[in-house]
């Protein structure tokens, strides 16, 4: 009797571990469950948000202008304040004066933004914003996303225009400088 329980608890043991082995051989070639993603096949383009500063904007501009050489023969460059300013120089009878352009900034619906001019400072001349605008049309270097108008005494940034690679896109968001507040989205394309 002795002699037997030893094997039945030998033969109860041995089919406990085969009983384990088979089931870790069945879990193991059992398929992965997998989730849905819940990204729209239609979506041609997936939105990164993007926050920065004024500071971090203003030295970004600034040395996008350099880069792409867009000062040209007469040099300029933009300062992020409460407003957008524009200081550059305007050679007039053969002496360069100091100017100061100053912008109320908005952004768009549509991603663009929209610079309307504010105040200008050219030494003590008085000059039309107008004439100022078109001088800055003709004779300063900029990308063909920005549209100077002088007549509605305003720059359009066309930003849903701007050319950056791989085909993303930028849309300003939020341009609150008050507030030290600017946000872009990024548009990522989904195909090629």
């Amino acid at each position: 009797m002795f002699k037997n329980k030893w094997k039945w608890a030998f033969f109860l043991l041995v089919g406990f571990l085969v009983a384990f082995v088979l089931v870790m051989v069945f879990l193991i070639f059992q398929p992965v469950e997998q989730t849905s993603s819940k990204v729209s096949e239609n979506r041609k383009e997936v939105p990164f948000k993007v926050t920065t500063k004024k500071d971090d904007l203003t030295e970004l501009i600034n040395y996008y202008l350099e880069k792409e050489g867009l000062t040209g023969p007469v040099h300029y460059e933009v300062n992020l304040t409460n407003e957008v300013e524009l200081y550059g120089t305007l050679p007039i009878f053969n002496t360069n004066i100091q100017m100061k352009l100053t912008f109320e900034p908005t952004a768009l619906d549509n991603g663009d933004l929209l610079l309307k001019q504010k105040e200008i400072s050219i030494g003590q001349l008085p000059l039309p914003v107008s004439y100022i605008m078109s001088f800055i049309e003709n004779q300063y270097k900029m990308p063909g996303w920005v549209d100077i108008q002088p007549d509605e005494e305003q720059i359009y940034v066309h930003l849903t225009e701007l050319k950056v690679n791989n085909g993303l896109k930028v849309e300003v968001t939020d341009f609150d400088l008050v507030n030290d507040h600017i946000q872009f989205d990024l548009l990522l394309p989904t195909e090629q």
